[in-house]
Parts: C-alpha cells; structure tokens; sequence
C-alpha cells in the first residue's frame, strides 16, 4: 500500500478524498466508492499502487485519439478499480466486480518497469486507460514522470471525473486526455453512471484551458441518451466550451453487463448524431465501433481532401504536412499530426550525413 495524496484527515478517525469529485468521506477500516483507497487508523492509502491488471501496446487511435500522434502506439496500463458504476461497463471484471483476492491480480510492475516497456516497445506514449486512472493517481503520477523524461507523452482516459486539485497535479506530466461525456442529463449520470454531470463539464472546461489536448467520445445507448435534443446540447456544450477543434467521437454501443437485454446503437441513429455534430460546428466528429468505414476518417474541413485514412488497425495512410492540408493549406488541430513524416526525413538525414562522413549506414 502507498499512503494517497490529495486526502485530509477529519475528526474521529475520519478522511476525506479529494482526488475525484465523489469527494468520499471514509471511516476507519472502509474504502470509497472506488474500492481501491482505504482509511487505515486516519491514514488513506491506494491499494493498487505498482499492481496492473493489464498491459496493451495499442495504436493510440484505440484510445480513442485521432489527432495526436496519428499511427503512433501507446503503452497502455491499468489497475483495479472504477469511481463510477456504469451499467454498461465493459470491463467490469476489473473495474466493478472487486474483493479483496483481486487486488494480487495482474503484474507488479515498478513506474520505472512500465517506462522501459513502452520504450523498448517503440511507443510514443504511456497511457492509463481500462479503468479509470484518477483511482490509481499516485502510481499514474510517478510513471508520468518518469515518462516525461524519456521523451514519452502522457495520455489519460477518463471519466472526466478529477478534482480540479487532481488535474493540477498531473499536469505537468499530461499531454492528452480522451474524456468521456456520457450524456447531457443528470439523471442519466446519476442512474446509470452513478455519478454527476456537471464535474464532468467542469474538467472539460479545465484541461482544455491548461492545454492539455483534448477529445470527447459519447456513447450512445439506444433509449437511454440517443434523443437528437440531447445530442445537439453535446454538441453545443463542446463547440462552445471546448471549441470547435475538439474532436467528438460518438461510439456504437453493445449489449453487455447490466445492459446486456438492450439492442446495439442503429447505425442511423449514430449518423444522425454525426449530422448533428456537423450542424453545430464541430468539424471532426467520428464514430466508432462499427468497424472499417470513412467515418473514422479525417477530411480537410475546407477542401474535404482525405487526410488522414484510418483503418481498424491503425493509419493506413496520413498526407498532413506541417500540421496542415496540403491541398489547400487549411490548419489542421491536433499535437503531432505529421510526426512519422517528420521523423522519416530526419532519419533520411542523419543517413546521407553519415554517408557524407565516410560512416557506416
């Protein structure tokens, strides 16, 4: 165990978290709503520090992040644990169903071990992904550091639950965030999710003003948040607080854990909330989990030139150039669009010095 940060002692033997907006006050002996940060005799500690329960290398557009480093791929990490409770989690194994045997599954691994993976897997970035990484904050925090100086980039996905506190602690270390807004409505967080809407806006607000690289995804549940209405509020929401360059990426649901007796997403309702995004000014809205199609792609807002063409695995082709489209010359928003084109002209470069040299290839 690892004593937690961000916590405050209270009278009677009591804390109070204050990594995720639950805020849970926890009594001796008892955990929070996470199940993975305990009070023991007034001291709050993580259970899953240095404890994964999974380790991907995965392209980062699995994430999902479809303008940050496109074809890159990032290490991705997880533990046991969730703060919130969604009806249609899809790995629950790990984040809902927990006693105490599973805090010994997976791998125990040092923040300095996960480093050296990612690198000599050739990723990009270390991403904490799965579950969610606000659980196991202080182990995401000491990986991230040490990422940072090996030149490695920081992605979260998250439920967009953080204290602004907890945002202010991984910042220096965050380079991108995919942060899930599940839906418009309250009463839908509050049913479903077990949790609270307006946090959720709130971090958004927060890291896309820290400039920390921002994408949003929405899974749409038939029945549940698919109305056009409430569609259109996302859309909105972001267009006008997380502006325009944000992408929205709006994903097919499958039945599954508590929601196994609901029928897949329509793909119609899925295009149509796509139309919506368009019609709201957001110019890069994406839908996923319906397999190889071009609405994964990435098109020149202005002169609709395939720029990015994705496929299930990954990029199969990326014609940014200089962070732009090379048609018309339309900026194009995003943190190293054109990295691999880049770093093949520098390794062409540093070829033809050595060549120059009278040096070995």
């Amino acid at each position: 165990m690892k004593e937690a940060l961000l916590y405050q002692r209270l009278p009677g033997g009591k804390v109070r978290c204050d990594m995720c907006a639950h805020r849970c006050v926890i009594f001796p002996g008892q955990a929070g709503i996470c199940r993975v940060r305990e009070n023991e005799d007034g001291t709050l500690y993580s259970l899953v520090y240095g404890r994964t329960a999974g380790q991907n290398v995965d392209p980062v557009e699995k994430k999902p992040l479809f303008h940050f480093y496109p074809g890159s791929t990032a290490y991705s990490i997880t533990t046991v644990g969730c703060n919130f409770h969604c009806h249609f989690c899809q790995n629950w194994a790990i984040a809902q169903v927990i006693d105490p045997s599973q805090f010994l599954m997976g791998e125990e691994l040092t923040p300095e071990q996960i480093v050296n993976r990612a690198i000599d897997h050739g990723c990009k970035s270390v991403a904490y992904t799965y579950t969610e990484p606000t659980v196991f904050m202080e182990y995401a925090l000491d990986t991230a550091a040490i990422a940072h100086e090996h030149g490695l980039k920081n992605i979260f996905v998250t439920n967009g639950y953080e204290t602004p506190e907890a945002v202010e602690l991984i910042r220096p270390y965050l380079d991108a965030a995919n942060v899930d807004l599940k839906s418009f409505n309250d009463s839908y967080y509050r049913k479903v999710v077990g949790a609270t809407l307006q946090p959720v806006l709130e971090t958004i607000r927060f890291m896309k003003s820290l400039g920390i690289w921002l994408e949003v995804t929405t899974l749409v549940v038939p029945g549940q948040n698919d109305a056009p209405e409430e569609l259109r509020e996302i859309a909105r929401f972001l267009a006008r607080d997380a502006g325009t360059e944000t992408p929205w990426h709006i994903s097919r649901f499958f039945p599954g854990y508590k929601m196994s007796s609901l029928p897949p997403t329509e793909l119609e309702t899925l295009t149509r909330a796509r139309e919506i995004g368009l019609e709201e000014g957001l110019p890069y809205v994406y839908v996923g989990n319906i397999g190889e199609t071009d609405l994964e792609n990435t098109h020149c807002p202005n002169c609709k030139l395939l720029l990015i063409d994705r496929s299930i695995l990954g990029v199969a082709e990326n014609r940014i150039r200089d962070g732009a489209c090379p048609r018309c010359g339309r900026a194009i928003p995003g943190v190293g669009l054109d990295w691999l084109h880049l770093e093949r002209e520098e390794a062409e470069l540093s070829t033809a010095d050595r060549v120059r040299q009278g040096m070995p290839r």
